[in-house]
C-alpha cells in the first residue's frame, strides 16, 4: 500500500476534479504490476495497473488507495474489470467519499466472491485527496494559505513595494506546493506590484489555474498572467457590476460581495467550486489572507520565516491563533524555517 500511495502521487496536477489513486498487483508474493490515474478521463488506476502486468493477473491481489468505482462513467466500471481479470482479493486504503461509489464498490466486490479488506494505511490514503473529499462533501475546495515573513513578523516594507524575503530553497517548496493544487489565488494588489507568473517553475509539475480577485475589474490587463499564456487565468468579480465572461486572456467570473465592498470569501469558494477546483492555495497579501482565516476557511497553512529582519517592515503578518492550529511539520530550508500547520478540528476528524 506504501507503494500505491507513492505511484498515486504521478497523477497530481493531471486528474481533477477526479481523486489521484494508486494501485499494485501482487502475486505469489510479488508486485507483478502497477498503475495510477494519470488523464482526466483516461483509463483508472486499476485498469492500468492489470494492463501493465507482466504476469497473468488470475488470483492476484489488488493494494488500491481507493475504493474501486462501481459505475460506468468515462470509463467502465473498476470492480467489474477487476473480476473480469480474475483478481480475487482487493485491499482498499480508504473507501471513496462520493455517495454513488461509497460502499457500493466494496459491496459490489464482495457480491462478486471478491475478499475485502478496507482500511489499510487510511489515514495517509485518505490524505492524498484532501481536495477532492472536500469538494466532494460540500461543493468547495481545501484551502492552504502560505506566506513568507520576516524574522520580526512582516511581510514586506508597504503594500506597494516588492519584498523577497525567504531564499532558494523555500521557493523551490513554494514551487512544489503549487504543483499539488489545482489553483493558486492572490489578490489584484498582490498581482499588480509583484506581476508573478503564478506557475511551477525549478520543479517538474503542472501549473495550477491562476486565480485574481479583482471586485470592479480595474486591473490592468498588461500583467505576466495574462499576457504569457502558461495557464487558464480566472478572474474573480463582482455579481453586482458583472456578467460572466470570457476572452483571450482569462474568464470573468462574477461572485457575492460583502457589506464591505469586498468579495464574499465564501462566495469565492463556491464559485471555485463550481468550476471543478477542488483545491486552492492563497498566496495572497495579509488582507486576502486574514479574510479567510477570520471566518475559518483556511484548512492547512505554510509559513516560511526569513532569519533576517527587515528593519523597515510595516505591513504586519497574519498572525495565527495557535489554538486553533497544530503544529504538523517543521522543517529548514536554508536560511529559512518551514512550519506547517493544521486546523485543529481537521486533525481531530483523523
Amino acid at each position: 500500500m506504501s507503494h500505491a500511495i507513492e505511484i498515486a502521487k504521478k497523477g497530481i496536477g493531471k486528474v481533477s476534479p477526479n481523486p489521484i489513486v494508486g494501485c499494485v498487483l501482487v502475486k505469489d508474493g510479488e508486485i507483478i504490476g502497477e498503475g495510477w490515474h494519470n488523464e482526466f478521463g483516461g483509463p483508472h488506476a486499476e485498469v492500468n495497473a492489470v494492463l501493465n502486468s507482466r504476469r497473468n493477473p488470475i488470483d492476484s491481489t489488488a493494494y488500491v488507495t481507493l475504493e474501486p468505482c462501481c459505475h460506468d462513467g468515462k470509463t467502465p466500471s473498476c470492480v467489474q474489470f477487476l473480476f473480469e481479470n480474475g483478481i480475487t482479493d482487493v485491499i482498499i486504503g480508504t473507501l471513496d467519499p462520493n455517495p454513488i461509489v461509497s460502499g457500493n464498490g466494496v459491496k459490489s466486490l464482495r457480491n462478486l466472491g471478491v475478499i475485502v479488506t478496507i482500511g489499510i494505511l487510511e489515514k495517509e490514503t485518505k490524505s492524498l485527496n484532501d481536495g477532492y473529499n472536500r469538494w466532494i462533501k460540500t461543493g468547495n475546495p481545501y484551502v492552504i494559505g502560505k506566506l513568507a515573513k520576516s524574522n520580526n513578523g512582516f511581510m514586506g516594507v508597504d503594500n506597494i513595494t516588492q519584498t523577497q524575503l525567504t531564499g532558494h530553497y523555500a521557493n523551490l517548496e513554494t514551487h512544489e506546493l503549487r504543483a499539488s493544487v489545482d489553483a493558486i489565488m492572490v489578490g489584484k494588489q498582490t498581482a499588480i506590484i509583484d506581476n508573478p507568473h503564478l506557475t511551477v517553475r525549478h520543479i517538474q509539475g503542472e501549473n495550477p489555474i491562476r486565480v485574481i480577485i479583482d471586485t470592479n475589474r480595474t486591473i490592468p490587463l498588461n500583467l505576466n498572467v495574462f499576457r504569457d499564456k502558461k495557464a487558464e487565468t480566472f478572474i474573480l468579480c463582482s455579481n453586482k457590476k458583472f456578467n460572466r465572461h470570457r476572452t483571450s486572456f482569462g474568464t470573468f467570473i462574477p461572485v457575492d460581495e460583502n457589506e464591505d465592498g469586498l468579495l464574499s470569501p465564501n462566495s469565492i469558494l463556491r464559485g471555485l467550486g463550481n468550476e471543478g477546483i477542488t483545491s486552492v492555495l492563497i498566496e495572497g497579501g495579509p488582507q486576502l489572507l486574514n479574510s479567510f482565516l477570520n471566518l475559518n476557511l483556511i484548512d492547512k497553512f505554510y509559513e516560511f520565516t526569513s532569519i533576517e529582519e527587515l528593519e523597515n517592515g510595516n505591513l504586519r503578518s497574519p498572525e495565527l491563533n495557535l489554538d486553533d492550529w497544530i503544529s504538523d511539520e517543521v522543517q529548514i530550508l536554508g536560511k529559512d524555517k518551514l512550519v506547517i500547520y493544521l486546523r485543529r478540528e481537521l486533525c481531530l476528524q483523523v
